[in-house]
């Protein structure tokens, strides 16, 4: 397999996966070091496809058109809850964004779908105890996204109605 064929074949198993795939897992598949994935993954984004590097893995953005940024503000204690609503809801949290007085928008990718993501968050989470949003008072953002626009609201709702969205 040639070098371009395998990079198609990585965007192509980027498109139809479920989960975020590795660079470890990928050079497993195509018989090349993680490195190389790596360097394969940057040669993608060059050629413009929006890939995101998540601690899971690689995910390919894709687009549905049902996004919205909302802002939020809770202590730690309820970063479950507001996680749970979410993809309770058929939402997925594309991000966390906070707007720093110092060094202006931090903005790092988290793609939560599901309660095991959550879990996982939360376990990282709590081994390094920090949440970005201490750094802005609780005070965050995120970009969510659903099926339509119907989830999208009904989530909202129910982040007001917990006391998350102020």
């Amino acid at each position: 397999m040639s070098t371009y064929e395998r990079r198609i074949n990585v965007l192509e198993e980027l498109k139809k996966a479920r989960k975020p795939l590795s660079a470890s897992f990928l050079a497993e598949q195509f018989g090349v070091s993680r490195q190389i994935i790596v360097g394969d993954i940057a040669l993608l984004r060059a050629e413009e496809n929006e890939i995101i590097s998540t601690n899971r893995g690689y995910v390919l953005k894709k687009d549905d058109g049902h996004s919205k940024k909302i802002k939020v503000s809770h202590g730690k204690d309820q970063i479950r809850e507001e996680l749970n609503t979410i993809v309770d809801y058929g939402g997925r949290v594309v991000d966390v964004i906070v707007d720093h007085p110092t060094y202006g928008e931090i903005k790092v990718d988290l793609n939560i779908s599901n309660r095991l993501d959550v879990e996982k968050f939360i376990s990282e989470m709590d081994q390094n105890n920090i949440p970005l949003s201490v750094l802005t008072n609780n005070e965050h953002s995120h970009t969510i996204e659903a099926e339509s626009d119907e989830n999208l609201d009904y989530i909202v709702k129910r982040l007001e109605e917990l006391g998350i969205i102020r």
